[in-house]
């Protein structure tokens, strides 16, 4: 870790006073000089310095920018040995992760990024992921003797994390659309896109890599029009270290989620958060689309559908979009 990031830990540490540059050097054993060289390298990146004369250096109250250190704050101490890596800019977190995967990274290795140039949706759809007003998250996992079929539940554990870390921090009810994306007053605020690889021997999951984006703040003007009828942001306006808290809000929750030994409440959670049980929707599939009842959602999270004909059936995976209430 060099200076740079040693001073921006320390004040991520101290963001409630002023430290002096005599302080900062002492604390970092290093020379004043390489403290303002290192003040200085963190204002050419973004982050918002505060200097007062006979006072020091702290973050400006403000400062909203993605960082190792800004996340590890508030990280639960279960968690802290998480590989963290943050990244101005990437292609795609999960192209990113997906790499490091191959190259034999540990399960827990979570990549951030300020904006992605080529951001992943689910079929194939693209992930708008624009500068400085998002999360974009990916985290490899693992795990033993899953299936391709068990791949849903790390989404669905996904899901459930990222509701509960927006209502966490806004007060606000958060819900589920089946099966991946978390609405906020009526729009979207999170997508997910969970992908893995196989093992050909064993049939099991090698790796599988979940990445979430987050629309943290309304992007500068506005979302696309294509976007602007179902897009939303979890805050309205800049909010104190918003981007490091949910970032770490949803790793606390999703792996606590993860790593508990029963399915029980997060599959609860799950079904308790649900925005389509009880409306019509319009089942899409690959042969068409069909009208029909969401009745329920299962232990295993899939998704119990009544079509017009009488037929039910358990949705596993797929595109779903809720029909506008009928009026006379």
């Amino acid at each position: 870790m060099g200076t740079r990031e040693k001073l921006l830990s320390l004040l991520e540490q101290n963001r409630d006073r002023y430290l002096s540059g005599e302080e900062i050097a002492g604390l970092l054993n290093v020379s004043r000089t390489a403290v303002w060289k290192a003040v200085n390298s963190l204002r050419a990146a973004g982050w918002d310095v505060d200097a007062v004369s006979r006072r020091g250096y702290r973050l400006a109250a403000g400062t909203d920018v993605l960082s190792d250190a800004g996340i590890r704050k508030y990280l639960e101490p279960e968690w802290s040995g998480l590989t963290l890596e943050v990244l101005p800019e990437t292609a795609s977190t999960n192209d990113f992760l997906k790499e490091k995967a191959a190259s034999g990274a540990p399960e827990g290795y979570v990549v951030t990024a300020g904006s992605q140039t080529a951001g992943k949706g689910r079929t194939g759809r693209s992930f708008f992921s624009p500068a400085d007003t998002g999360v974009y998250l990916s985290l490899l996992l693992r795990p033993a003797r899953y299936t391709p079929q068990q791949a849903v539940r790390l989404t669905t554990m996904a899901a459930v994390a990222a509701c509960e870390a927006v209502s966490g921090l806004t007060g606000e009810q958060a819900m589920i659309k089946w099966v991946n994306d978390i609405f906020l007053h009526g729009h979207k605020v999170s997508g997910i896109l969970t992908e893995a690889a196989l093992s050909l021997e064993s049939g099991f999951l090698d790796f599988a890599v979940l990445g979430v984006g987050f629309n943290v703040y309304p992007p500068r003007g506005g979302f696309p029009e294509e976007l602007r009828s179902v897009a939303g942001s979890v805050f309205p306006s800049p909010h104190g270290d918003g981007k490091n808290r949910l970032a770490a809000a949803f790793l606390n929750r999703f792996f606590r989620c993860y790593t508990a030994p029963e399915d029980s409440a997060w599959t609860e959670e799950y079904r308790k958060r649900s925005l389509v049980v009880g409306k019509r929707i319009l089942v899409l599939l690959p042969d068409g689309q069909r009208e029909a009842e969401a009745l329920d959602v299962d232990e295993n999270c899939r998704l119990l559908v009544r079509y017009d004909d009488g037929a039910e059936e358990c949705l596993t995976a797929g595109e779903i979009s809720i029909l506008p209430l009928q009026t006379e």
